[in-house]
């Protein structure tokens, strides 16, 4: 990564999941331009993602109050100590979702002596920002370009030869212990099932998974489950498919992505994880959160899903609608058909 000591010690700030965390990549590489270092703020959804992010010098990880979906009491010791922990940051790039206030972080930042922030925020900041970046939240844009467009707003652009695109430290971990006896670890050969999500409402069924990565294998392809929930990938892989369940670190976990010809996933950390290693993505994608702005950015991916359904735009992390009927009505079938067409 290039840089320059030009802005001196640049916090880039991203609290919530690690899939949101990758999609900050690109405004973080802009931000190194011309950061002397970069420092990332993380919760601990997020740290192992920042720690992956090319650009980024140390990662912080804190426990937003306002952020997590199970957050923590607000304690005056652990506020206390991250002020202390940010001293010596210079500048500061908050970057939230459209739900999201910048202004109780950026708080906390002056109160450690950051010079210059920028973030957006609907609500009046007061003294709290010092670049307000203004947008229209009824237009739905990629999270990535949305937080690349509050990079620039600080003034940080991304050089002419970076595209922009998620990315991840190289090199990845060696796998091909991992995946045993799985012929074509280098040759995409495989297809990478990640039945597990953050949210109920953004989560296929498992025994649709289960009939889904049968009739996969019976399509011919060698297929990968992986996650962390060890009960779940057991069910899922029964006796057709490497399970991987909770043998992977993150990183890991990008280097099986990254050789596999598909990932079937969806609306979570692993489909971003795809997006930043190159590989299309069979996107089992809820609408309760927009498509435009969260499925996986800058790769192949085919959106499965009725993304008109009633749940549409509620971000419900429990599904709203009896039987769940935007992901259940989805079949083995399609998902077959969306695997070979980006694999053809």
């Amino acid at each position: 990564m290039r840089s320059g000591a030009g802005r001196g010690r640049v916090l880039v700030a991203r609290l919530d999941d690690a899939g949101d965390v990758l999609l900050a990549g690109p405004a973080v590489r802009a931000v190194r331009t011309l950061a002397a270092e970069v420092v990332f703020l993380a919760g601990p959804n997020g740290r192992a993602a920042a720690e992956l992010l090319p650009g980024v010098d140390h990662v912080i990880e804190w426990h937003a109050p306002w952020i997590d979906h199970t957050p923590p009491p607000v304690s005056r010791n652990d506020v206390a100590g991250l002020v202390g922990r940010l001293r010596g940051v210079d500048e500061a790039v908050v970057l939230t979702s459209f739900h999201q206030s910048a202004l109780p972080l950026a708080l906390l930042l002056r109160l450690a002596g950051v010079r210059r922030i920028t973030a957006i925020s609907n609500d009046y900041p007061g003294s709290l920002l010092d670049v307000r970046h203004v947008v229209d939240e009824n237009v739905d844009v990629p999270e990535a370009e949305r937080m690349l467009a509050v990079a620039a707003a600080a003034g940080f652009l991304l050089p002419p030869d970076d595209d922009g695109k998620l990315a991840v430290r190289r090199p990845l971990p060696d796998i091909l212990g991992l995946l045993g006896n799985t012929s074509g670890a280098d040759k995409r050969t495989y297809v990478v099932v990640h039945p597990g999500t953050s949210a109920p409402a953004r989560t296929w069924p498992a025994g649709l998974h289960r009939q889904a990565v049968r009739e996969l294998a019976e399509d011919g392809h060698q297929v990968v489950v992986t996650g962390t929930e060890r009960d779940l990938t057991a069910h899922v892989a029964a006796d057709v498919a490497v399970d991987l369940g909770g043998m992977t670190t993150l990183a890991e976990l990008a280097a099986v992505i990254e050789h596999a010809g598909v990932l079937v996933a969806g609306n979570t950390g692993p489909a971003h994880l795809a997006a930043a290693v190159g590989t299309p993505v069979v996107s089992l994608f809820a609408p309760v959160v927009p498509a435009v702005r969260w499925a996986p950015y800058g790769v192949p991916t085919v959106v499965l899903g009725d993304q008109q359904a009633p749940c549409r735009g509620s971000r419900a992390r429990t599904c709203p609608v009896p039987g769940h009927p935007c992901l259940s009505q989805v079949t083995g079938e399609q998902v077959v058909k969306a695997v070979r067409e980006l694999t053809q």
